[in-house]
């Protein structure tokens, strides 16, 4: 008969949540990919979805300095977890760099799921800030656009003062609800 200890517990935890993030990091969402012409096409593919299911975005898209799309990021855990995904930095609608963006998390979760992510940045200075930043995190300082009613999207005046504005949509999976905060992006050469 094997005993159960609290250390062995977290070891055992500890042990999946790397294997979670090692497993999150081998989807197919750009691991081993054909490389900028894969991750260009899901992000038009991304983007043409997002203004179809959301055309208040068309507006943003238009006010924004540069705008980072996630096409896709897919998110595990079991007390912990992880996410990760590539995507395209786009300056007035031409992919000009390349980023990974990579989470890891602890607590009581369980369950997974993949989503869409872009954000806009919104001035000139919060775009320089991202591109000169060696792994910059989303943070408190990232507004949240929000689907009201469930199709249009509202930005609040705060919001839309706001340096960087993220829109999060197209989720599918078992886990409830998805953020952005403490993700960190960093430049990639695909």
């Amino acid at each position: 008969m094997t005993q159960l200890t609290r250390r062995g517990l977290t070891l055992g935890l500890g042990a999946f949540g790397l294997t979670a993030t090692g497993l999150t990091a081998a989807c197919n969402n750009g691991i081993g990919s054909g490389g900028a012409a894969e991750i260009d096409a899901r992000a038009d593919s991304t983007v043409a979805h997002m203004l179809q299911a959301y055309p208040g975005t068309q507006d943003l898209m238009n006010r924004a300095a540069g705008m980072l799309v996630m096409p896709v990021m897919t998110e595990v855990g079991l007390g912990l977890g992880g996410s990760y995904g590539r995507g395209a930095l786009r300056i007035q609608q031409v992919t000009v760099d390349y980023y990974s963006a990579a989470s890891a998390s602890a607590g009581f979760q369980i369950g997974a799921q993949q989503y869409s992510h872009v954000l806009f940045f919104m001035s000139q200075e919060s775009l320089g800030q991202f591109r000169t930043s060696y792994g910059w995190a989303a943070g408190a300082d990232i507004d949240y656009a929000i689907a009201a009613n469930g199709d249009m999207l509202r930005a609040e005046t705060t919001t839309s003062m706001a340096p960087v504005i993220a829109v999060v949509f197209a989720q599918s999976g078992l886990r409830v609800g998805a953020t952005i905060e403490g993700t960190k992006y960093t430049r990639i050469i695909p």
